[in-house]
């Protein structure tokens, strides 16, 4: 029995010890897939048909979005990190209302992209339409990756599975958000900056 418990806490132990570098080493894996997404987008602009255009109001707006729910869960954590249990609740649903919003306005700014006549497919696609709709689709279903992380981090809260001296598991969670933000802000500007 003792023997079944000690071998028990250590492989809790060994599965804490791998968690963090397992989510680091899989957000490298993303980094280098959007980094070859946005080199092909470079590379394809020298093309004759390669079209120039202004990103949609609602990409600005989902960018105010994600930033402001980056910052909410690092003030849950935060708060969690005191025992400040309800506010911590409080901002990380705050933080996956944000989230949704996001999703929403980059749904919303396809359809100003269709508006003024630029397609993802069809004849009337062009291949600048194609990569930035592509590009920000595949980040939006990481974020959707994002968004299920936040609700199991909240059934998490509900169920006290956090407390102040352990929060692996919402850590995990903040940590993927932030990327999920953080990624966003690069794809954004680079879009901004380079068409």
């Amino acid at each position: 029995m003792i023997g079944e418990q000690a071998l028990k806490q250590e492989y809790l132990v060994a599965k804490r010890k791998s968690a963090k570098p397992m989510l680091w080493v899989s957000m490298i894996s993303m980094v280098m897939f959007f980094a070859g997404l946005t080199s092909a987008y470079v590379i394809s602009m020298k093309r004759e048909d390669w079209v120039s255009f202004d990103l949609p109001q609602a990409f600005f707006v989902s960018t105010f979005l994600i930033v402001a729910s980056s910052i909410t869960i690092y003030f849950s954590q935060l708060f969690l990190k005191q025992n400040k249990r309800q506010l911590s609740l409080i901002l990380v649903v705050v933080s996956l209302f944000l989230g949704i919003g996001f999703v929403w306005q980059q749904y919303v700014g396809f359809n100003q992209l269709k508006s003024i006549g630029l397609f993802f497919t069809g004849p009337e696609s062009t291949v600048s339409t194609s990569f930035i709709i592509g590009i920000t689709f595949m980040h939006v279903l990481h974020l959707l990756a994002g968004l299920v992380v936040l609700f199991v981090v909240i059934y998490n809260h509900f169920k006290y599975k956090y407390k102040s001296d352990d929060m692996l598991g919402f850590e995990l969670g903040a940590i993927f958000w932030h990327f999920v933000d953080i990624l966003w802000i690069y794809l954004f500007f680079f879009f901004y900056f380079i068409r």
